[in-house]
């Protein structure tokens, strides 16, 4: 019989657009024993896409029940809204989500720059399934953050069916399709895709680190936590 002993290392909460599928199964499988992943889910994407005005009650009133199951840290997981209004709008964000909560905060924006910190990368390389328009908030975000675009692609694919749809072979074949011997890093962009799955392969094809939405806010979620684990699937960044 299963002795019912468990110890709680730490929790950690995100907050997701509504449309996304593909938050839960990456954190259930890369979560680390002892640490519990909670999600809040918000409409706020496609046709629910609102000014950063109208989405702050939301993410204050999403922040208050993660802080209710006891979450530390909570991470604002959406890589184009936390992108679409630049420094000053993410920095809005988590201190919303900070003075809402008391716990730490994070966002999927400042989650991306503290893994190219970890790396020392400037030069990226960014693919994203978005539009044109979302895509772009993203190169001008990582611009205005310090870092210098060695390569890009928006695939355009029609909504979060699609994204979460494409297979990680087809994100493998397009990240080689990139290859880029002035990158430092290659960045697959979307908490709603399925690049993770082949994200180590893609290291070992480019010869560089890889990482994407998922990935890297399990990382920083975890480190925030103090939770030093090394994650075996979460590529050169949780080695």
């Amino acid at each position: 019989m299963p002795s019912g002993n468990y110890t709680l290392r730490a929790r950690y909460g995100l907050i997701v657009p509504s449309s996304n599928r593909m938050v839960e199964p990456h954190a259930a499988q890369y979560t680390p024993s002892g640490v519990v992943c909670h999600v809040t889910r918000l409409r706020m994407t496609g046709p629910y896409f609102m000014p950063l005005e109208e989405l702050l009650p939301k993410v204050t009133e999403a922040a208050e029940l993660l802080a209710d199951a006891k979450c530390d840290p909570i991470v604002f997981h959406c890589t184009a809204n936390s992108m679409s209004d630049g420094l000053e709008g993410e920095g809005r964000i988590k201190e919303a989500i900070e003075k809402a909560s008391g716990r730490p905060a994070a966002t999927t924006a400042s989650a991306t720059m503290a893994a190219f910190k970890h790396f020392s990368a400037k030069r990226v390389v960014l693919v994203s399934p978005y539009p044109r328009a979302s895509h772009e908030h993203e190169l001008e975000f990582l611009t205005e953050a310090g870092c210098e675009i060695v390569g890009e692609k928006n695939l355009g694919l029609k909504g979060s069916d699609a994204y979460c749809s494409m297979p990680a072979s087809d994100w493998y074949d397009t990240l080689l399709q990139m290859k880029n011997e002035k990158a430092d890093i290659y960045f697959a962009s979307c908490a709603n895709i399925q690049a993770l799955g082949a994200l180590e392969d893609m290291e070992k094809a480019l010869g560089a680190p890889v990482v994407t939405s998922n990935q890297l806010v399990i990382w920083q979620a975890l480190r925030m936590a103090d939770v030093a684990d090394p994650v075996p699937g979460l590529g050169r960044l949780a080695a």
